[in-house]
């Protein structure tokens, strides 16, 4: 059992004994402190819900829905949706903030609540800090019986999402039309079963020319929902199978993105912000943000074009913070999240695909061929999972010493610099887990750096 509190949210796995799980009490208990905070920012009563899909969707809406009208709150309930959907539609209604009921990238059992302000952005740490507080003195404000909050289902969401979408001034609705698309996504028994095709159809993408794998809805997932190139085989296979133009594939909330190639060949989720900077930057000049483990291709087309690229800690708010800062045009995780901040600041795997779509339509390029013409990094993604008990800080400072005659960042965890390689070890914002990334121009080289350091920490534990 597992509840992590951080800047992705209150995330835990269901079932378990209070404070140890995601358990009813807690996210009644959280959603109570976000409620009264929320009411003690603003006379808007007015909040957003959403939820994947989750197996435990329906009973962890139902408990939020319910608790936010406990203090008062007035809940618009947008049902089964996405991530970057909940955001805009907290834009859209003018309302006081949102909840997200998902955890994401991680396995079934697990769900969260992502907590959004009035912008439609996560909330800071602050305020994130000051809602715990909340939770754990039960400082919470119900409402007396005539000022309970009221309940309202909205159904056109993600319709007003993908016009925003088809609206935005550098998605090509024609090209990507006359192209004529084959394409094959895998919705991994969630919410992108439902708001891809959508999406694609509305980008002139024929019905019949879309292939949906995993596309009941009914959280069970058919593998590990993380965008990773050990899940994705059966997505590649089918892209071959159909002689489709590229394969698609998103995580349950539809924030990451990542692409398979016309010969079933992985883009890498690392290229896929690398790819929509790349447009991007071909008609806004500007710079970009990425986080700490993500690839420095972005650093390189950033250069190319003139800009200046930032590199910030792990999670969105920080990106977001970051690139409000520099004012970037592009900017986003390796993770295969995508931020365009004149649509909204946060990951969005639907304005992602329009884009990446529009690209290549534009320049009559195949997926090979596009990613033929970045740099070759290779990444080793890996992670070591943590028993309660193991001193973080022991690790961290082990390692520290063992390479202190290289340069150090400890800005997010610790990144290691080899000279033209890097490895960068944190723990994670949404697992019980040490994250150990490494990046190379070889593939075994990058392979060979992350597992020294796995067997460092190893050595430490």
């Amino acid at each position: 059992m597992a509840l992590i509190k951080s800047i992705s949210g209150i995330r835990g796995t269901i079932g378990g004994r209070p404070g140890e799980s995601l358990s009813p009490l807690d996210i009644v208990k959280f959603t109570a402190a976000f409620g009264t905070w929320i009411s003690q920012q603003s006379k808007n009563k007015k909040i957003i819900i959403g939820r994947d899909g989750r197996i435990s969707g329906e009973m962890v809406q139902r408990l939020v829905v319910s608790t936010l009208n406990s203090v008062g709150l007035d809940v618009i309930d947008l049902g089964l949706s996405t991530t970057p959907t909940v955001e805009m539609m907290v834009q859209f209604e003018k309302a006081a903030g949102g909840i997200i009921l998902t955890a994401s990238h991680n396995p079934k059992e697990w769900n969260a609540l992502k907590l959004l302000n009035n912008k439609g952005e996560f909330i800071s740490a602050e305020d994130g800090a000051t809602i715990l507080n909340y939770a754990a003195n039960e400082h919470f404000n119900f409402a007396a019986v005539d000022k309970l909050g009221a309940y309202l289902k909205n159904e056109n969401a993600l319709e007003k999402h993908i016009d925003a979408i088809v609206n935005y001034d550098l998605v090509d609705v024609s090209s990507i039309k006359k192209r004529k698309f084959k394409i094959v996504v895998d919705a991994i028994n969630s919410s992108g079963a439902i708001a891809v095709p959508a999406l694609l159809k509305a980008l002139g993408v024929k019905d019949a020319d879309i292939i949906v794998l995993n596309a009941e809805v009914n959280g069970k997932f058919a593998h590990n929902p993380e965008p990773l190139p050990q899940h994705l085989t059966e997505l590649c296979n089918e892209v071959n199978k159909q002689k489709a133009d590229l394969g698609i594939a998103v995580d349950p909330d539809v924030d990451r993105l990542c692409f398979v190639c016309e010969d079933g060949s992985l883009f890498g989720e690392e290229y896929t912000l690398v790819a929509v900077a790349d447009y991007i930057l071909q008609h806004r000049k500007g710079n970009t943000v990425s986080n700490l483990s993500s690839t420095r291709a972005l650093k390189d087309i950033t250069l190319k074009h003139g800009g200046e690229y930032f590199a910030t800690a792990v999670g969105e708010v920080n990106v977001v913070n970051k690139m409000k800062a520099v004012n970037a045009v592009i900017g986003g995780e390796g993770n295969g999240g995508i931020i365009v901040p004149d649509l909204h600041y946060g990951r969005d795997a639907l304005i992602g695909i329009a884009l990446f779509l529009t690209y290549i339509s534009q320049h009559k390029k195949s997926v090979k061929q596009l990613r033929s013409q970045y740099p070759d990094y290779f990444m080793s993604k890996n992670k070591i999972e943590l028993s309660n008990g193991y001193d973080l800080k022991k690790i961290f400072d082990f390692i520290k010493k063992k390479y202190n005659n290289h340069p150090l960042n400890t800005e997010d965890g610790l990144k290691i610099e080899f000279d033209n390689d890097w490895a960068h070890l944190r723990t994670s914002n949404t697992e019980p887990i040490i994250r150990i990334y490494a990046e190379s121009n070889f593939e075994t080289t990058a392979a060979n750096i992350a597992k020294r350091i796995m067997q460092d920490i190893k050595e430490c534990m």
